[in-house]
């Protein structure tokens, strides 16, 4: 597999891999039913008779049958509560989000070039504002922090390839920071 972003091979094994997550809930709801329905008639099928027959059908296909779609709706059922009336997804979702540091406090290299610029702008239409220039001092440094980090530096490397272009060095980063990332992947690889 390449290095490249949109190598063929990776999106192919990513995309059978999301396949296969999105069918996990529909046959593990099967398994389930099938599972649960033979231990259970494993413990009822001795209170009939073997050839016992219910409008010329055996009793323990019916007993089976019933078992299925009784464990079936019994799953569903629960899912619905989860859903509708605990809503603990809801609450799931809180916690990934807490969770992730690039949902809270680190930022991406797409949002800190974003940030940056932003932040640049507002200090050159508020010069004499001290308040905001020290806003944007601390904002300059968050920004900073993320030229740190491992997925800068991936950005960095990609997008070399990418646009087959260096990326330049940003006005809104420390002088040199592009230039010590590509240092840093370059003392990586060796």
């Amino acid at each position: 597999m390449s290095a490249s972003p949109d190598s063929p091979s990776k999106k192919w094994l990513m995309r059978q891999f999301w396949r296969i997550q999105q069918s996990q809930t529909v046959i593990s709801l099967l398994f389930w039913a099938t599972t649960l329905t033979l231990l259970i008639y494993a413990r009822i099928e001795h209170r009939w008779e073997v050839g016992d027959e219910y409008f010329g059908i055996p009793i323990s296909y019916l007993v089976m049958l019933f078992l299925y779609v009784g464990v079936f709706l019994l799953v569903l059922f629960i899912g619905w509560l989860y859903d509708k009336i605990f809503t603990l997804w809801k609450e799931h979702q809180n916690v990934v989000l807490e969770r992730n540091p690039w949902a809270t406090y680190q930022l991406t290299p797409r949002d800190a070039m974003i940030v940056g610029y932003l932040s640049k702008l507002i200090r050159s239409q508020n010069l004499e504002d001290e308040k905001i220039q020290k806003e944007c001092d601390w904002v300059d440094k968050w920004v900073s922090a993320t030229a740190e980090l491992e997925v800068f530096d991936r950005m960095v490397k990609e997008l070399d390839i990418i646009l087959d272009e260096p990326v330049p060095e940003f006005h809104f980063l420390p002088e040199g920071t592009v230039s010590r990332v590509r240092e840093r992947i370059e003392n990586k690889e060796e």
